[in-house]
């Protein structure tokens, strides 16, 4: 059997409880095969719930650690958390869930962690002052620094700088800080079985500085470090200006793009992974992964967040989750094999 992984639920008052249930129901067949396992952690009522509209059977709550499907109460429930509405207590499962699969990932009981999204807000209300689940894990499991990873199909991108304010990425772009992410991202690479691993930096300017006149972190601190990258042996090019490495990375002329700041490396990767009807505008499935990078654990998200407006419809899409699903495996069989 290959490793087990946990689910962790995300704020329960999301579309999080709905789409874990879709999603285990699409993957039966490898689970009763013995091909995955799977613990969901979270609140349980909020699970049933979901079972309950979409019609599908309770998943078992235990803790054993050879029981293939199961599901785990994360926490003692409080308030009811009602589907769509904001809570302090959603907030509350949703980091307690991150933080027993953390707890559990660190013991080697589980072999990676996939998280369905969390709300911001609601997590800072319960009083864990957190920017996102990127930041919460490096600090639940003592990592010193993590690079988050966004990918669907052949779009790998990696990031600089996430949450913070425009003003701040050309402070935060530094030769150790580039460095880190080339060396994270090319060790990715690898654990999802990639021969070939070439690496494009994105330029953080237009023009990748346009000789200057646009700013010069480009000249002066990406291109030197690009330039010691390959001069240790990795396949590094740039800096690519940001208006057309995205293209080139589709193209298959590279294998990843270290994306500068949020919005340049998320915007090229949604715009692709969501699918759109054009008669509605509204989107009929979300593709796309986030994977956080440089954890002693693995940990796999989907790409979309908690979706308040629809939850508890049954209507929100499995399909990222079930991406993250498959990326986690991959990366827990390779760190396995090592």
């Amino acid at each position: 059997m290959t490793a087990r992984l946990a689910i962790t639920m995300g704020d329960p008052a999301g579309v999080g409880p709905e789409i874990i249930v879709k999603a285990c129901a699409q993957l039966k067949p490898r689970i009763d095969a013995g091909e995955l396992a799977l613990l969901v952690i979270g609140s349980v009522p909020a699970l049933r719930a979901a079972e309950a509209l979409l019609g599908t059977s309770p998943i078992p709550e235990t803790d054993s650690d050879d029981a293939p499907l199961a599901c785990l109460q994360a926490g003692a429930e409080g308030e009811p958390i009602l589907p769509g509405k904001l809570s302090a207590d959603g907030g509350r499962f949703a980091y307690l869930a991150v933080a027993k699969a953390v707890e559990l990932a660190m013991a080697g009981r589980i072999g990676g962690i996939v998280t369905a999204p969390l709300n911001k807000e609601a997590l800072n209300l319960a009083g864990y002052h957190y920017s996102g689940h990127t930041e919460m894990l490096a600090d639940l499991s003592g990592a010193k620094g993590s690079v988050m990873m966004l990918a669907h199909g052949n779009m790998r991108v990696s990031h600089v700088t996430t949450h913070c304010a425009l003003e701040e990425v050309p402070k935060r772009l530094t030769p150790q800080r580039l460095r880190t992410v080339v060396d994270l991202t090319d060790a990715a690479l690898k654990g999802l079985g990639l021969a070939r691993r070439r690496i494009a930096v994105a330029a953080l300017n237009p023009h990748a500085g346009e000789g200057g006149l646009f700013g010069r972190q480009d000249i002066d601190v990406s291109a030197p470090t690009i330039a010691q990258c390959v001069a240790d042996g990795l396949d590094v090019v740039g800096p690519v200006p940001g208006d057309t490495v995205f293209v080139k990375l589709r193209a298959g002329q590279y294998d990843a793009v270290i994306a500068m700041y949020h919005d340049q490396g998320h915007i090229p990767v949604k715009l692709l992974g969501f699918n759109v009807n054009p008669a509605t505008g509204t989107w009929e499935a979300l593709n796309g992964v986030n994977i956080t990078l440089g954890l002693p654990i693995i940990r796999t998200s989907v790409d979309h967040g908690t979706a308040f407006d629809i939850a508890g419809t049954g209507v929100a899409s499995e399909q990222s989750l079930i991406e993250a699903i498959d990326y986690a495996e991959k990366l827990a069989a390779s760190r396995s094999t090592r």
